[in-house]
């Protein structure tokens, strides 16, 4: 699937597959953490179920209104407790399928908002 809305002064997604994550002209093809000043390269993987809210330490550094989850092909819900570490911390957490996620991030960026992604493959 490819998007086609751009920003000029934020990072875009510019397609999601089965296998990579095509971000300005560059592929990933692992999990990938962003924001819309680019790609942080820090990210460690973890599964979907283990992740904690440390884990997005390196993200909450560039103080996002919005953190967008892309969990692969398929929505699925993180833990309780990871909402709730958002919720305590003011900052907004949506999760969805990649390809939502992708879309979500590139209307939110286009719009100027402070929004961070972590896409899972």
């Amino acid at each position: 699937m490819k998007f086609t809305l751009e920003s000029p002064t934020a990072l875009t997604i510019r397609s999601v597959s089965e296998r990579e994550i095509r971000i300005g002209d560059r592929r990933w093809t692992e999990t990938v953490a962003l924001t819309t000043q680019g790609v942080l390269e820090g990210w460690e993987y973890k599964p979907l179920e283990s992740l904690t809210g440390d884990d997005f330490a390196l993200l909450l550094e560039a103080a996002p209104e919005v953190i967008v989850l892309g969990t692969g092909p398929a929505h699925v819900i993180p833990s309780r407790e990871l909402m709730f570490t958002f919720a305590r911390l003011g900052v907004g957490f949506e999760v969805m399928d990649t390809r939502a996620a992708a879309r979500t991030f590139n209307v939110l960026a286009g719009e100027g908002r402070q929004v961070a992604a972590v896409l899972y493959l």
